[in-house]
């Protein structure tokens, strides 16, 4: 692919069919099912914990990991992505599962997916590069936040049946109830946090998930058996079998197909499909659409810097809206790349998609095969795995790092996204956080422009001239954010002038407001019986200026194409006065 050609390029299915015609090969394959199998075996307690986290049962983070990290695999344009739940979603999808069950979040799911497939047909995938490092580094620092606060309940066996809405109430609710906590539940958790944290020091190919699963389910069952009473999986979720009767964990069983809003509900009930209904749930859907597109393209962006190759950005907002619309029909949630997951499935050595195909295979079979054992996960275990997952995602380090290192503006955005996302919405940390960005960059790029006085300069000028002639240069873009102080600046500089000319060579930029500035400095020109000239216009504001030939006070019926030719023209003007 050509350099910069995965930003507009739109192909169902680019990224798998561009790693079989490469030269797919049996030993390809022999690697990407090892890598599928060792995401796989990641996967599983992760979407489970997700799914936990975003307020619905376990089962429904797994549909989503099978049914989604296929379907997008096949159909998306990123080679190496694993698509699933992710802890990006747990701040939108557990108010929506609060307050609109299941059900609602589901169709709000389906409609993000939609939005994203529309996003992909206007090729709007390029647009990621437009988003500041700031602002993401504070909406997902915010998004961490909000994760960890909200295991902490698990994390420490507190039981508060009431939790309130917004994240000041969550703090002010967990004080209360802190001298309730579980000590078992909390060393439980402690170690589970320990083995992730110590594991990776063995440098061994087993994934630390996997025995801290192991060890946490073995230290549970020890503890309930000694009298403690450890939340698990089984304890918390039940299910129905078909006899009507209700068994603890998860369903051993395909999920069924079926409409979304006729899931359960906040109540219980099924909602009832409206235009008012749409409308209430359009704003969430935009925002999972959006972080949705913002995850997955960061997601294929760091996996392009790890393999070298180019993933197309177009096709993959396709893919994951394919997979967000027909999840939802099977139960699933909402699903995007999971940056953790992809960069280990590429470090195991995956080459193609096949591998979260096959990732997505070892899920399913989890799901039909283990789901009697997944049910004596501990909560508490499943709550020091998503506070790792929480950590990994706030990338403390790099945020560390632009605090030390970057100008205020950028320090500013990225604490402004922070506190938004943690004390407000994310849609609002984002949008707010890219026009502050875009604000203060305008403010930086406007404070370049700037007017010198080359009269006397002798490496623009080699003629002399009277003194009622004045050369001066702009250097910089003249647009709106700094044209009004330029023209302030010129104007104050031709009081006794009869002869001004405005060198434009170093201004490779004139917009609407610049070219506005520039009529009014003429005007007054005009009023002081001052003559304008204008010399070496670049070839983007002479476009600009070609639009309004028309006008009575157009600068192109006064530019020469040379410094030298306009001054020739002056000189002349002046000698025959």
């Amino acid at each position: 692919m050509t350099h910069r050609a995965h930003l507009f390029s739109l192909k169902m299915g680019f990224a798998l069919r561009e790693a079989l015609t490469d030269g797919y090969k049996r030993e390809h394959l022999l690697k990407d099912v090892i890598a599928g199998m060792t995401v796989g075996i990641i996967a599983i307690p992760l979407a489970m914990a997700l799914a936990i986290a975003s307020g619905v049962a376990p089962q429904y983070g797994l549909y989503t990991a099978f049914i989604a990290g296929a379907m997008i695999a096949l159909t998306g344009g990123s080679r190496f992505s694993i698509s699933g739940p992710t802890a990006a979603f747990v701040v939108i999808l557990h108010p929506l599962a609060a307050k609109y069950g299941l059900a609602g979040l589901l169709l709000a799911s389906l409609m993000a997916g939609g939005i994203l497939i529309v996003m992909a047909y206007a090729k709007l995938g390029r647009f990621i590069e437009y988003i500041p490092e700031s602002v993401t580094l504070g909406f997902t620092g915010g998004i961490a936040i909000v994760i960890a606060v909200l295991q902490i309940t698990d994390f420490t066996g507190l039981q508060i049946h009431d939790m309130p809405e917004h994240f000041l109430g969550k703090l002010s609710s967990i004080a209360g109830h802190f001298s309730q906590i579980d000590m078992a539940s909390s060393a439980l958790a402690i170690f589970t946090l320990a083995i992730m944290m110590l594991w990776p020091r063995l440098r061994t190919p087993v994934p630390p998930h996997l025995p801290a699963l192991i060890f946490s389910c073995l230290l549970g069952v020890l503890l309930n058996s000694l009298g403690a009473e450890i939340d698990t999986i089984g304890s918390r979720f039940h299910y129905l079998l078909p006899d009507g009767s209700s068994a603890p964990g998860i369903p051993p069983y395909l999920p069924t197909l079926e409409w979304p809003w006729n899931r359960p509900g906040p109540d219980g009930q099924t909602l009832t499909l409206s235009l008012s209904l749409i409308s209430e749930l359009l704003p969430a859907a935009f925002a999972i659409a959006m972080l949705g597109a913002i995850e997955s393209l960061l997601c294929a962006v760091v996996l392009d810097g790890m393999s070298g190759k180019r993933h197309s950005a177009n096709s993959e907002l396709l893919g994951q809206g394919i997979g967000n619309i027909l999840t939802p029909f099977f139960g699933g949630v909402t699903a995007t790349a999971a940056i953790a997951r992809s960069a280990t499935n590429f470090k195991v050595g995956a080459v193609s998609p096949i591998a979260a195909i096959v990732h997505a295979l070892v899920v399913l079979l989890g799901l039909l095969v283990l789901s009697s054992a997944l049910a004596y996960i501990p909560m508490p275990a499943m709550a020091a795995m998503l506070m790792v997952v929480a950590w990994n995602m706030s990338e403390a380090g790099k945020s560390i790092s632009l605090i030390k290192t970057a100008p205020l503006g950028d320090i500013l955005v990225l604490l402004t996204c922070l506190s938004l996302t943690v004390f407000f919405d994310m849609v609002i940390a984002i949008s707010v956080g890219i026009v502050l960005a875009s604000l203060l960059f305008m403010k930086e790029i406007a404070s370049l422009t700037d007017v010198v006085d080359i009269t006397t300069g002798s490496n623009f000028i080699n003629k002399n001239l009277d003194s009622n002639v004045k050369v001066l240069k702009i250097r910089g873009p003249l647009f709106f954010a700094a044209a009004d102080r330029i023209v302030g600046e010129i104007s104050q500089q031709i009081e006794d002038i009869d002869e001004l000319i405005i060198y434009m060579k170093y201004s490779a930029y004139l917009d609407a407001g610049g070219l506005s500035a520039i009529k009014l400095l003429l005007s007054q020109c005009e009023k002081n019986n001052t003559k304008v000239r204008f010399a070496s216009w670049q070839f983007q504001p002479l476009k600009t200026l070609a639009k309004t030939q028309k006008d009575t006070r157009n600068p192109l019926s006064m530019s020469f194409a040379t410094l030298d030719e306009a001054i020739d023209n002056a000189l002349m003007e002046t000698t025959a006065q």
